[in-house]
């Protein structure tokens, strides 16, 4: 018989071997899914991890995509990576993303076509308040009215996504756009676009908001008493309140952080690779952060690795569907096989498993 015998200590090891381990049997069942579609297995596996950095007909563009696509994943994950240690869940940073994304445009096409210096910062500041704003509200009615901030923030994405196609048909619609859904193109207007800082790399001002952001929450988490409140909460609730950390200011503080900093990712994002406010601009990236989060084990270097992996997969899976004519809903299945087999994996780290046998008559 198998069965689960629980440790005495979370395991260290397996804390660090179960991303690799998840990582190993995504490829080896992300393989098989391709073979029964059609597809030689070593192919598409190489098509998607190696093909956008090392081939020579590909990386060149490939390689700067990893920065572009990553930023945003790192600055969400990082953001929700807060709220999960406390044990608070926020899903509902699409619906963030896309709130900071309009705010941050409406501020700038308020001033349109003005040429000032100053509009850039202002969408920035715009987009980080429309995340946080968004926020606000399962956090307010979590510490107010006690309810389930798991539900909240969902069901807050679907209301977000409403608004984008209600704004991209109607207050933000490009009036010169020929009755067609969309704002202005920022990448037309110099004052509010969200340019490469260094040719060639893909590095923008949102990559560089990652990068901080990384920093930031490192400090914070290893050096600052907040950090201290926050793991505690999550480790240990009723030793955290004998402590006097107050429940609701870290609620407010984790939440109200996720959503200004996906607010930020969906301002860098519509200002630059976007380039518009559109009926499909969200991208699904509110929720492959989550993963991004967990693969990196809520740690924000390991958060920055998972990004970069994640933001290949993006990639790799792009190219696959090019080249090999792979569904992309086989892309998207083969990434969220990266969350299961992490969720099943981590069984090991409280637990290890012992065979024995059944008992005898």
């Amino acid at each position: 018989m198998i069965r689960l015998e629980k440790r005495l200590q979370p395991s260290r090891g397996w804390t660090l071997a179960t991303p690799l381990v998840a990582v190993l049997l995504t490829m080896l069942t992300g393989g098989l899914m391709f073979a029964l579609l059609g597809t030689p297995p070593l192919e598409a596996i190489r098509t998607i991890f190696w093909d956008p950095l090392f081939h020579p007909q590909f990386a060149d563009y490939s390689r700067p995509q990893l920065l572009v696509k990553a930023g945003p994943l790192i600055l969400i994950a990082i953001g929700l990576s807060l709220g999960f240690r406390a044990g608070i869940w926020n899903i509902g940073a699409e619906g963030q993303y896309i709130i900071g994304a309009i705010c941050g445009a409406g501020a700038g096409l308020a001033l349109y076509p003005s040429d000032s210096v100053l509009i850039f910062p202002l969408m920035v500041a715009a987009g980080a308040l429309g995340g946080w704003a968004w926020a606000m509200i399962p956090a307010l009615l979590k510490t107010r009215f006690g309810t389930n901030e798991i539900l909240v923030s969902l069901m807050l994405v679907y209301v977000a996504e409403a608004i984008l196609a209600s704004v991209s048909s109607g207050l933000l619609r490009n009036p010169e756009g020929m009755g067609f859904p969309g704002s202005r193109n920022f990448q037309q207007w110099e004052a509010a676009a969200n340019r490469e800082l260094i040719a060639g790399t893909g590095m923008h001002w949102g990559v560089v908001a990652a990068f901080i952001a990384v920093i930031f929450a490192y400090v914070l988490l290893t050096r600052h008493i907040q950090g201290f409140n926050i793991r505690l909460t999550g480790e240990a609730p009723r030793a955290a309140r004998f402590a006097g950390v107050r429940p609701s200011a870290i609620v407010i503080f984790c939440l109200g952080t996720a959503g200004a900093l996906a607010g930020l990712a969906g301002l860098f994002e519509v200002s630059g690779p976007a380039g518009q406010i559109s009926i499909d601009f969200n991208s699904g990236y509110g929720f492959t952060a989550i993963i991004v989060a967990f693969l990196g084990r809520l740690h924000p270097v390991g958060i920055l690795l998972a990004g970069l992996l994640m933001a290949l997969t993006y990639i790799g899976g792009e190219l696959a569907q090019l080249m090999l004519g792979v569904p992309g809903a086989s892309i998207q299945l083969f990434q969220g096989m990266l969350l299961f087999f992490l969720l099943a994996t981590d069984v090991l780290i409280n637990f290890r498993i012992r065979l024995s046998r059944g008992a005898t008559a």
